[in-house]
């Protein structure tokens, strides 16, 4: 079944348009404030990565924010596309598959 209603933002453009572009921070700062690479930074707001645990804690340090936050906006990214991407219709409850056999 294909995941109905409009895809969530990936969470470095929240990141970009919510807390870089207001506080007037470049990718290159925000890199060395969180003591990572600028390539990472830039990979984040650009799309092609997403945030993983360490990343949260650092966002949550520097934005005065939770890394729930910022996992949960990763997390919900990740279940809308791959809800749209994969069908779990074959896949059986186990737990009704065993109750039937005990």
């Amino acid at each position: 079944m294909k995941k109905q209603g409009m895809p969530p933002v990936h969470p470095g453009k929240i990141l970009k348009e919510m807390y870089l572009e207001p506080l007037d921070i470049n990718i290159t700062q925000l890199a060395e404030n969180l003591g990572v690479a600028r390539k990472t930074v830039s990979q984040l707001v650009n799309g092609h990565m997403g945030i993983s645990a360490e990343m949260a804690l650092r966002l949550a340090k520097a934005f005065d924010t939770s890394a729930e936050l910022w996992l949960n906006m990763q997390r919900n990214y990740d279940l809308w596309y791959a809800s749209s991407k994969i069908t779990v219709g074959h896949v059986r409850s186990l737990r009704t598959t065993l109750a039937k056999t005990a």
